[in-house]
Order: structure tokens, then sequence, then C-alpha cells
């Protein structure tokens, strides 16, 4: 039976990649120091700065927001209703539950009201969903988060998830996206902050985090991202990690401490788009010409054309 490595009472937890077990209450500690330990390494925020956690109704997220409120930083969330049937109803409804228990602030934002569904624009756009999605919930969080007031936007990206970005970056040697992959995207010409506090966390860490904080959370998966390869990337990086504990971690921290700060970043000049005034490279932004494609579509269909 393993003891933990604090107090000497039964673990409930073994990280392997960290050579570590731990009680619930020491586990507990450990994540929350592990948090602030990141934020300070980054110099991500300060408990002056408003933030705005985006949250999906998963056990990042969540655990990300409870975590950050335990801290003691001034944090409010922010759901964007995705309108993707059963999925996005349960999870609305666990962020409800979430903020509701701990007596905080909870935001929706309805895609429905703003463009359309996710499925709605699904049968207009031929490029995958996670694209499409993904463009849709950076344009509104930004957009809610600057007109609101909040200085940084908090997401729950984790290890796994950036581990498996960058493997996919390196095989294409995309150097633009490489240059853009830090935990700290600087605000400036119309964006808001974004951080990732969570980048050293595994999805594993994260779940038991909530689990042991009674987190509840949506377990699946979203229907659309079936298929998706950043999937193929974490079960081959996985594979790599039960052979050999901390590989994700070292892949992703020795690429922020040893490459990173070689690449430059690519100049893009730019400008407020002349319809919706958020920032963009072109006249008109990819979210006002998507909502232009659907208004056509929606024309072309109907009864009278």
């Amino acid at each position: 039976m393993r003891r933990c490595q604090r107090c000497g009472q039964k673990a409930v937890v073994y990280l392997p990649q960290h050579r570590l077990s731990l009680c619930k209450e020491h586990y507990i500690e450990w994540y929350l120091k592990r948090v602030e330990s990141t934020i300070r390494e980054f110099k991500m925020f300060g408990k002056g700065d408003r933030v705005l956690v985006a949250v999906s109704g998963g056990k990042d997220s969540l655990s990300l927001w409870d975590a950050l409120q335990r801290l003691g930083y001034r944090v409010e969330g922010l759901y964007i209703d995705l309108g993707i049937g059963e999925y996005s109803q349960r999870s609305r409804l666990a962020c409800e539950r979430f903020a509701r228990e701990r007596g905080l602030e909870l935001y929706v934002l309805e895609l429905r009201k703003e463009i359309a569904t996710i499925p709605e624009i699904k049968e207009v756009e031929s490029r995958p969903a996670c694209s499409f999605c993904g463009q849709l919930k950076r344009y509104y969080m930004n957009r809610f988060a600057r007109e609101k007031g909040y200085h940084v936007i908090a997401t729950g990206h984790n290890l796994d998830d950036e581990s498996a970005t960058l493997l996919s970056n390196v095989l294409s040697w995309n150097m633009g996206y490489l240059s853009r992959q830090f935990p700290v995207l600087l605000e400036g010409d119309g964006f808001v902050r974004k951080v990732k506090p969570l980048v050293k966390f595994t999805e594993k860490e994260n779940a038991l985090y909530a689990f042991l904080s009674d987190i509840e959370y949506v377990e699946e998966e979203c229907p659309f991202s079936e298929g998706a390869s950043s999937i193929e990337y974490k079960r081959i990086l996985s594979q790599i990690e039960e052979k050999s504990p901390g590989t994700k971690l070292r892949f992703y921290m020795d690429f922020l401490r040893r490459l990173h700060s070689l690449l430059r970043s690519e100049e893009v000049n730019l400008r407020p788009c002349r319809v919706c005034g958020e920032p963009t490279s072109a006249e008109v932004c990819s979210v006002c010409r998507l909502r232009e494609r659907l208004s056509s579509r929606l024309l072309s269909s109907s009864p009278s054309s």
C-alpha cells in the first residue's frame, strides 16, 4: 500500500511522472500550488485582474474555474452554447449547476442568437466542424471579454492538448503555429490576453482533481470531434507516456524553454473589421464572412427565391 509522501496516510493518487503518492487533501493542495506556480512562471495575471474563464462543462475548464476561485482570483465564467443537441444541453446544465453551488457568476452566450448553431453551420460549410467551431468560440470569447472589461481570458487547455498540438505542428513544420504556441498570448490590437494555466496538467490529473473536489462534469466528447487528428496524436503520446512517464511534460516544456524563443512570429497587420469592429487581417473578418454565407444560403433556399 502506497503512503502519502506528505503525511504518511493512505495514498489515493500516484503520479508516476512525478514519482509522487498523495492522499486526497495533499493532492488538492499539490494541484492548487502547481496552478499558482504556473500562473507566476508565465506571468499570466495577478490578483487584481478580472479573469474570464471559458467553461465547457468538462473536467478541465471546471477544475480551472474551481482552482482559480479557491486561490482568490477575481473570476467569472463564460459558457458558449453551441446548440449541439443534448450534448450542449448537458454541458450547459453542468456549468450552471457548478456556478450555482459555489455562488459564482456564469454568463451564457447562445450561438443560435449570434449567428447559427454548429449543426446549422455544418450544413453550409465543407470544412471540419472543429475548424469553424474553434474560430467562432475565439471570436465570441474575445468580443465578450473586451466589451465587459475583462483583462484576461483563461481556458482549460491541458498538457495532452498542448503536446498533441505540438506534435502535429512539428510533423508539418508549421512555423507560424509553432511560434504562437505558448501559454500566454498577450493583449493588443483589439485582443484580450489569453492564458492556459493548466498546460502542465494531464487530463487524468484534472479528472482526479475534479473527482476529489466533488465537481460534476460532462464526460462525453463533442460528437463532432469524432475522427479528429488530435485524438490520434493524443493516443500515440499516451502510449509513449505509459512506457516512459513524463514524456509529454518534457516534450512540451523543453519546446518552450529551448526552442520557442528562437522562433519569430509572422508580422500580421490587423485592423478593425468593417462590419463588426473585431480585429482582423482582412477588410471583413472571417466570422462576418461566414454570417454572410449563411444569410445567402437562407435567401436562396426560401420559397420566394
